[in-house]
């Protein structure tokens, strides 16, 4: 399996939305990493940015992939932070190469709220093969398939189900916008983040939910991933991946295999 959504941060870097008084304000290293996938039966995992702001998270995750390869199978970076760079820099950031980014991220209220000189260099993104990968709080994955009808070449991936409201209220337009997402067949969903967002929900329906996800976009388009260690307030990446699979019993042994392991290798672009 491979863990595709997981941070590294220490706040005397920066990272200024930790609160001093949270259980994420210490530092999580490559040490932790290994330490939380023990007995996972885990291949990697993708290490995201965590809104350090700057580019030297960008340096600090490629570091962090060479230190450990046998953790860290790829990663995503923050394309706010490169924006005032223009396209030219971005595209020598991207070039072919041993660890370039296999995503680039962008994220906040809503897609007008991210920064517009951010939002052009979508099309260096899909020349040079990385994903965009977005974390909008609000209509996710409505922006999803915009963004990907616009560009058709670009892999769009959609973080946390694109955000849903806890289930105990009324998701809103969040069904619907799942269906136009399914429609557009360069978008892929993430099934991660669920032990933060959905606390409270009974599993049957958090299960439910994780069905209704891969029968409507199709298993060849899913990832899972734990959100480590964003979880831990509410349990361990062991509890938040086994969370995340548990709307997975109805496929077939090769579906499974497909979002817990080969459509990351596909959609990020790893070495098998």
């Amino acid at each position: 399996m491979i863990d595709c959504h997981v941070h590294l941060w220490d706040p005397a870097l920066g990272f200024p939305w930790i609160r001093r008084d949270s259980d994420h304000h210490r530092t999580f290293s490559t040490d932790d990493l290994a330490a939380s996938g023990t007995d996972l039966d885990l291949s990697g995992a993708i290490l995201v940015e965590a809104s350090r702001g700057d580019a030297g998270e960008t340096r600090a995750l490629r570091e962090a992939r060479l230190l450990r390869p046998d953790l860290v199978a790829g990663h995503v970076a923050n394309l706010h932070a490169h924006a005032d760079a223009g396209p030219h820099r971005l595209r020598a950031l991207l070039e072919p190469g041993e660890p370039r980014p296999n995503g680039m991220r962008l994220g906040g209220p809503r897609w007008t709220d991210t920064p517009a000189n951010a939002r052009a260099l979508l099309p260096v993104l899909a020349d040079a093969g990385v994903v965009l990968e977005l974390n909008l709080l609000t209509g996710a994955l409505r922006t999803a398939a915009d963004v990907a009808a616009r560009h058709p070449a670009l892999t769009v991936v959609v973080d946390h189900l694109g955000n849903l409201p806890n289930l105990r209220t009324d998701p809103g337009e969040w069904y619907a916008d799942l269906d136009g997402a399914a429609a557009a067949p360069n978008v892929v969903v993430k099934i991660s983040g669920l032990l933060t967002q959905q606390h409270g929900v009974p599993h049957e329906r958090v299960a439910a939910l994780v069905r209704r996800v891969v029968d409507t976009v199709g298993p060849q388009r899913c990832l899972i991933g734990s959100d480590w260690p964003i979880c831990l307030p509410r349990g361990s990446r062991a509890d938040s991946l086994a969370l995340s699979r548990l709307g997975l019993a109805h496929l077939t042994a090769r579906q499974r295999e497909d979002v817990l392991h080969t459509n990351a290798v596909r959609v990020y672009g790893l070495r098998g």
